[in-house]
């Protein structure tokens, strides 16, 4: 499914479908350039969760966590990773035994990655898109996205 994002107002809607099917175990991958609205989505996504924080991009912390009314949700920037292995150092596999993730740059370290994971392909040509591509679980979101 490939989706417009015209206006913060389309990818906080994604954002909200998206959170509506986010349960414990599950992974989102946030692939895209720099500035295609990866972190955009991550907050839109946590902030339809119940996370009213501000919420950074991990860049620099590498990954931060949010406490939400369902569960945990671990927020991942794998961008500085220089080798795979780094993420086991990183607790992915604790955070999903504990709630979800969020991982931008999943490109970093995809051997290290969890099967089964929605992910969302950010474009920022010249229209904002998102391809989403997982299991058929979340296929129902082309119904839900609004």
């Amino acid at each position: 499914m490939t989706v417009t994002l015209p206006d913060l107002a389309a990818t906080a809607a994604l954002g909200t479908a998206i959170a509506g099917q986010l349960a414990p175990g599950d992974v989102v991958l946030l692939k895209g350039d720099l500035g295609s609205g990866k972190t955009m989505l991550a907050r839109a996504i946590l902030a339809a969760l119940g996370v009213d924080e501000t919420v950074p991009s991990p860049t620099f912390t590498l990954v931060q966590t949010y406490e939400t009314p369902r569960f945990a949700v671990s927020h991942y920037d794998l961008y500085r990773l220089k080798h795979p292995s780094e993420l086991d150092e990183l607790g992915l596999d604790e955070a999903l035994d504990n709630g979800a993730a969020l991982i931008e740059w999943p490109e970093r370290a995809e051997s290290r990655l969890p099967l089964g994971a929605l992910t969302v392909h950010l474009m920022a040509d010249h229209e904002r898109r998102a391809a989403l591509m997982g299991p058929a679980r979340w296929h129902s979101l082309e119904s839900t996205y609004v």
